[in-house]
């Protein structure tokens, strides 16, 4: 008698759901949409040449953009930024370390605790989040345009929902 480890189970012939599932789907509209910020903001004429530059050789890439979205603007502790972004304190110090050398960041000593450090935007990084800014809204608009209003609205609502959940 054949035990059931020791042979897989056929695989159905029908393989679509592992390229049209949730999850790969929204895996590739987040790609696409970091894509399109990146883009727009290679082209912003108020962010620095040097990072227009940088972005448009894709030295900038989406893992940068984390530093974008979850940095405070009034500064965070790097264990606070990674956490928010989902990532090692190692990685995200890395990415610090890119977008200090750029002059996007600096660390300076918390004013609560004087032994830590804090990351905060410069006023080049305080620029680089207004054309984040803006790119987004434009990204969002063509979304809109391309899904039409009525959809936008409820893939909007629809993923609000989804992330705000319990984790069940």
């Amino acid at each position: 008698m054949p035990n059931e480890l020791d042979s897989p189970p056929p695989l159905a012939d029908d393989h679509a759901w592992r390229l049209t599932h949730l999850g790969r789907l929204m895996g590739h509209a987040l790609r696409r949409f970091d894509a399109r910020v990146l883009e727009l903001m290679t082209r912003d004429p108020q962010v620095p040449l040097a990072l227009s530059n940088l972005a448009a050789r894709e030295q900038v890439g989406a893992a940068h953009i984390h530093i974008t979205r979850h940095l405070a603007v009034q500064g965070s502790r790097l264990t606070v930024l990674a956490l928010s972004a989902g990532m090692s304190k190692q990685a995200m110090g890395d990415l610090v370390d890119q977008c200090e050398a750029w002059g996007l960041v600096r660390r300076e000593s918390d004013p609560q605790d004087r032994r830590a450090k804090r990351v905060v935007f410069t006023v080049t990084g305080l620029a680089w989040l207004q054309a984040f800014r803006r790119a987004v809204v434009q990204a969002q608009a063509e979304f809109t345009q391309a899904v039409g209003a009525p959809v936008a609205t409820v893939v909007m609502l629809g993923l609000e929902a989804y992330a705000s959940g319990d984790g069940r």
